[in-house]
């Protein structure tokens, strides 16, 4: 089992029995004596391993054994399964798993992210199925004892059974799924071998693509699993439209036309008219951001799949019109026609949602920005723009909150920009600080972080030595000796403004 699946193939009784290193073979319609030959030849040709259907109990020692001598991991499969759909499955888990294919993201990702994301968020144990209730994705679930007898019945088959099926339409939650977009809640029934679980419509304008079921586990739903499931159901409308390939050159255009717009380099008017906005409503942006640039590096690509899937869940609850993209290490959601009344403070709340989602699912510290609410489309640059000028200063900075608006660190953010002017610009630093700071560097000192404790202090000498867990005398000394080494005067207020700016320069590589 610990073979390395390079790619999956079919492989039809009336084909030639060749099969290439490291593929996951499928054999359909072949059971029993007649998967011999595909056996034989997935040894021969080096495969990962060999799928088939059994008729009966006795068949998979002699299976077993004719796989043995081949050398080939042997699995066998249940025969209410359907081949495409184990096909699909194994493919996608390939795609995930594979270097170089890195998850897409909730637009472009596949099913069983989105699927897992939403079990995430609603604490519940999650299937998609398309229109005819066939499944098309599930989470995954670590103990066994949570499913309950219709999930474990429709995984395995991949369809709900129709007994099932028959008792849900009687209680009338399908018509209730095809008429209405709100989430329906259906009671346990014990005596059903079902379990408490949430339902929602998948829905592309008025026609019903699939739904989304929630099962509750072992531990109840979240408290927002109703809102989780409402911007699941919208993104899951994205992946089905896509696969279905009605949509597929649109939605490669509409994020070619989201970046275009927000770099600046598209005008408005092409993404209102592919996507039917108003481009005279309001709009804003908001962003997202998890750390540097090397740390975001450092975190694995599902994790990358699992933020963007969770944001774009998230905000498609509050916001049916949202669109969410990731430019290099950050997260921006697109909120056009916002109504006229929408405010700064319910957007800091929408993204506040997501950061506090971030860390309890995901243990990870989003920073969240929120930019200005502009007049139209034509001026989201501009909001863009703010987000990333909160973002930039919510990395050098020590700011106490998750998620900013700009009135909320104004300060922050203009320090921060004239830090980074001061630091593009050497010829406009003060040499003696420079100095002071390449002789810390030397010798191992702190006299630039005394006095920069010292200044941000007030110059209480005090707190600045509690602050450094010093004794005062020797927070005294080193002030006394910073000023002795540079000729630095900082009773002087032009000085210590200067000293208060260079000395919060990162150091110089």
């Amino acid at each position: 089992m610990d073979v390395e699946i390079r790619g999956v193939v079919l492989l039809d009784p009336e084909d030639p029995p060749t099969t290439q290193p490291g593929e996951l073979v499928l054999v359909i319609g072949a059971r029993g004596r007649a998967a011999y030959p595909a056996l034989r030849a997935a040894g021969r040709g080096g495969a990962a391993g060999v799928v088939v259907k059994l008729d009966g109990p006795g068949q998979a020692a002699a299976l077993g054994e004719i796989a043995v001598e081949a050398g080939v991991a042997l699995l066998s499969l249940r025969s209410e399964a359907r081949w495409e759909q184990v096909n699909a499955l194994a493919r996608a888990a390939l795609d995930d798993a594979l270097p170089g294919h890195p998850g897409e993201g909730a637009e472009e990702g596949d099913l069983f992210s989105l699927a897992q994301t939403t079990a995430i968020l609603t604490s519940g144990i999650v299937s998609i199925e398309d229109a005819a209730h066939r499944v098309l994705a599930y989470s995954r679930s670590t103990d066994s004892d949570e499913i309950d007898d219709l999930r474990r019945r429709s995984i395995l088959g991949w369809q709900g059974p129709e007994a099932y099926l028959a008792t849900l339409r009687e209680w009338g939650v399908f018509q209730h799924l095809h008429s209405s977009d709100e989430v329906i809640s259906i009671d346990s029934h014990p005596e059903l071998g079902i379990r408490r679980r949430l339902a929602v419509a998948i829905r592309s304008g008025d026609r019903q693509l699939g739904t989304i079921w929630v099962q509750e586990g072992s531990t109840p739903l979240s408290e927002r699993s109703g809102q989780a499931l409402l911007g699941a159901a919208r993104v899951a409308a994205l992946h089905l439209v896509r696969h279905r390939r009605e949509l597929s050159e649109g939605l490669t255009l509409t994020r070619t036309l989201l970046a275009g717009l927000l770099e600046g380099n598209t005008g408005p008017q092409p993404l209102a008219t592919h996507l039917g906005f108003d481009a005279t409503r309001p709009a804003a942006v908001l962003g997202f951001s998890y750390g540097t640039t090397e740390e975001v590096v450092a975190v694995p690509e599902l994790t990358h799949t699992e933020v963007t899937n969770l944001v774009s869940v998230h905000i498609a609850a509050r916001h049916r019109s949202a669109l969410v993209t990731q430019v290099d290490t950050r997260i921006y959601v697109l909120l056009p026609q916002l109504p006229r009344s929408i405010d700064i403070d319910t957007l800091r709340g929408w993204g506040q949602e997501i950061t506090d989602a971030a860390r309890r699912h995901l243990g990870l510290p989003l920073r969240g920005s929120v930019g200005c609410v502009v007049s139209g489309l034509g001026d989201v640059p501009k909001s863009r723009r703010e987000v990333d000028r909160i973002l930039d200063a919510m990395l050098g900075a020590d700011v106490p909150t998750e998620v900013a608006a700009l009135p909320d660190i104004q300060a922050e953010v203009l320090i921060s920009e004239v830090l980074t002017l001061l630091s593009a610009h050497p010829e406009i630093r003060d040499p003696r600080l420079t100095a002071l700071v390449a002789h810390d560097s030397r010798h191992q000192g702190r006299l630039a972080e005394t006095v920069l404790t010292y200044l941000n202090s007030f110059g209480d000498v005090r707190a600045a030595a509690a602050q450094l867990h010093v004794h005062p005398n020797t927070l005294r000394y080193r002030i006394r000796r910073a000023e002795e080494l540079t000729g630095l005067e900082l009773s002087r207020p032009d000085q210590r403004l200067l000293a208060m700016l260079q000395l919060r320069l990162p150091p110089a590589d």
